[in-house]
């Protein structure tokens, strides 16, 4: 693998942090700003706001940018979002701060990925993928405890000082050890959407709003299920929040050689295994070692879900796939906000505190029935190629341009279908 991955997987860790650091710090943050913390809330949602709004939008106005020069603009946008949270006075303008932070993170992560996918040659496209995603999981072990950790002792803006200052790590990072990509000749905001228009792209991110909605249905509410449920105090709950991490690391490891064996299936086993996983975790719940354990398998099958529908995406966009890279991450984050949205329901309506488990059963069997039709529709079709061709393809790898695009192409002709 690349030393450019390990670039792309700083950037990624950076993301991981500032997404998930806002919810470890909330009293504090309401403290800081005079509100309360229902209200402080919100901050997570701003942060949405902008990754569901900044991933089409900025990877359609950077659609004929380099790559490289793209992941630089953005990290730098993610660099002034951050340090503008810690500096806001009040509260409004750190609503828009955090806004502003959101903005980058489904563009970065889309273009990362089809960076990802060109160091490598086509047959290690979704294990170059994973890698980049291994800075996420990463952040749920190390980054968020360590930046809920420095806020609760220093004061909550260290927290975003810090993720400002991984966020520079990172911009050094991509200037040094990511290759130029140029674009291709067809590159451009109307060649973006047109391959927007294909089906498999709208069940795709259809898939991943209501399946993985069933993960977030959990995740969102697993603190008070641990603490009311599980018996276990406050001060745990932040380790157990870092296994769920291992678990999603582990789980990314593996997600990156399946899917790249076989797509469609390691989607389905995802699915499937997500919602048995749910299920037992409403059992378990009330016993510590077989909680734990749970929460574990759960992180680690969540894993299953991301690369395969990001990759297949990335197939079915052909050789426009940036924006639908990008908006995967806007799916994802629509369903952590209907997942903790459904959950937050169930447990007011009385059903108890373990009840957005079955939930989150549901939605994963409802995205499986979704990746099932997609794959049913798809059968008969033309191979879309995983990796788009481009002249950047292989760059930094050491070997020449031209004898590697040959290799890849007799990589693909060997692939299976990615269906």
């Amino acid at each position: 693998m690349p030393l450019a991955l390990l670039a792309l997987a700083v950037v990624a860790f950076g993301i991981g942090t500032t997404e998930f650091v806002t919810m470890g710090l909330l009293p504090q943050i309401a403290d800081g700003v005079g509100v309360s913390v229902p209200h402080a809330g919100n901050l997570v949602s701003a942060y949405a706001l902008g990754v569901v709004v900044g991933a089409p939008l900025l990877t359609g106005i950077g659609a004929r940018i380099p790559h490289k020069r793209l992941l630089l603009l953005l990290s730098g946008l993610f660099i002034v979002g951050n340090t503008a949270s810690a500096l806001a006075p009040n509260f409004g303008l750190l609503f828009a701060a955090r806004v502003l932070a959101g903005l980058p993170h489904g563009a970065l992560f889309g273009v990362g990925a089809v960076v990802a996918s060109r160091l490598v040659a086509p047959g290690r496209a979704a294990r170059a993928v994973a890698t980049m995603f291994l800075g996420l999981t990463v952040a749920n072990i190390v980054g968020v405890p360590a930046g809920t950790a420095l806020g609760q002792q220093l004061g909550w803006r260290y927290a975003y000082f810090a993720v400002a200052v991984i966020g520079l790590i990172a911009f050094a990072a991509l200037a040094f050890l990511v290759p130029h990509q140029p674009r291709g000749s067809q590159s451009g905001i109307r060649h973006e959407l047109r391959a927007m228009g294909n089906r498999q792209i709208a069940l795709g991110l259809i898939t991943a709003v209501v399946g993985f909605g069933g993960f977030f249905a959990v995740y969102s509410y697993l603190v008070p299920m641990l603490t009311h449920l599980t018996g276990l105090s406050d001060s745990s709950t932040t380790w157990v929040l870092a296994l769920y991490g291992v678990g999603m690391t582990l789980g990314t490891l593996v997600a990156g050689p399946l899917t790249d064996r076989a797509l469609r299936p390691t989607l389905y086993a995802g699915l499937v295994l997500l919602a048995g996983a749910l299920v037992t975790f409403y059992f378990t719940v009330h016993s510590t070692v077989p909680a734990l354990v749970t929460i574990a398998f759960i992180g680690a099958v969540g894993s299953l879900i991301t690369t395969p529908v990001q990759m297949l995406l990335m197939a079915k966009a052909e050789n426009a796939p940036t924006m639908a890279a990008a908006s995967n991450h806007s799916a994802f984050n629509l369903a952590n906000a209907g997942g903790a949205w459904l959950g937050g329901l169930v447990i007011s309506a009385g059903w108890g505190w373990a009840s957005p488990t079955l939930v989150g059963a549901v939605l994963a069997v409802a995205g499986l029935g979704l990746a099932i039709t997609g794959g049913v529709l798809d059968r008969g079709s033309r191979r879309s190629p995983v990796v788009a061709k481009s002249a950047g393809a292989g760059v930094g790898t050491g070997a020449d341009t031209g004898q590697l695009s040959a290799r890849g192409r007799e990589a693909q002709d060997a692939q299976e279908p990615t269906r």
